[in-house]
């Protein structure tokens, strides 16, 4: 397909122009016209542009691009290698940041949901990235937790009370633990998103809500990987997911 219909398409599915975000969504690096061959991954390191150019990627389509908000925007170090990887192999560089946090089906707020069990009910937050739900049955914190780990290949953070009973839940993929305390307002009985930050503790000790974090890189995985597979069973592309291990 040519690159400027894939591009059409990932904006409309995505609802591109719906979000206020901290980078460009959508085609960042320009590349080749035809694509038949996507390299999907969470964010665009150069071990994934080094994947994309050993198995011959017309695109790399991630959920953390570049160009951030607040970035130091000279092209130099590994800046620099990044984009010249891409443009001397001439490899698109399509990248989805909250358009697929937030996305009702591929995204990976909806894809963690669908791996976890999870029975979403409701949204918060920002630009309602957050979701809320139930889990088909209440559990301890300590059984989630555990249900966590054997899902998702890693330990996650667990605090609060390992015998307290979870009913409700409300989750955001990646570096969401900002939205803890929308999500204590929500009623919860737990939070669980990516990453905590040092007032995340003192939260959830002194509000009774648990938090559960399950990492950044791991609990993003599912909505690129989702998105990859829906293209190629649409457009009969090849798209291939890779996951570069990242322990945060």
């Amino acid at each position: 397909m040519q690159r400027a219909e894939l591009q059409q398409y990932l904006d409309n599915l995505l609802e591109v122009g719906r979000f206020r975000d901290y980078c460009p969504n959508g085609l960042q690096v320009e590349g080749r016209e035809s694509i038949s061959r996507v390299i999907c991954g969470v964010t665009a390191s150069q071990a994934l542009l080094d994947e994309a150019v050993a198995r011959q990627a017309d695109a790399v389509l991630v959920h953390h691009g570049y160009f951030w908000r607040g970035e130091d925007g000279r092209v130099t170090g590994m800046r620099r290698k990044r984009l010249a990887t891409l443009l001397q192999h001439d490899i698109n560089l399509f990248a989805y940041h909250l358009p697929l946090d937030a996305h009702p089906e591929l995204g990976n707020n909806a894809q963690l949901a669908r791996l976890m069990g999870w029975l979403p009910e409701g949204r918060f937050g920002e630009q309602d990235i957050g979701w809320t739900g139930s889990l088909g049955q209440p559990q301890s914190l300590e059984l989630l937790a555990r249900h966590a780990a054997a899902r998702l290949g890693r330990e996650p953070l667990v605090l609060g009370d390992p015998m307290r009973t979870v009913g409700k839940i409300a989750w955001c993929t990646g570096g969401a633990q900002g939205y803890f305390e929308q999500a204590i307002a929500c009623g919860v009985d737990c939070f669980v998103s990516g990453e905590a930050s040092e007032p995340t503790t003192h939260l959830a000790r002194e509000s009774g809500v648990a938090y559960l974090g399950i990492g950044h890189h791991a609990s993003e995985r599912y909505g690129v990987h989702a998105l990859g597979a829906h293209l190629a069973e649409r457009f009969g592309i090849e798209a291939v997911f890779v996951d570069v291990d990242n322990p945060v």
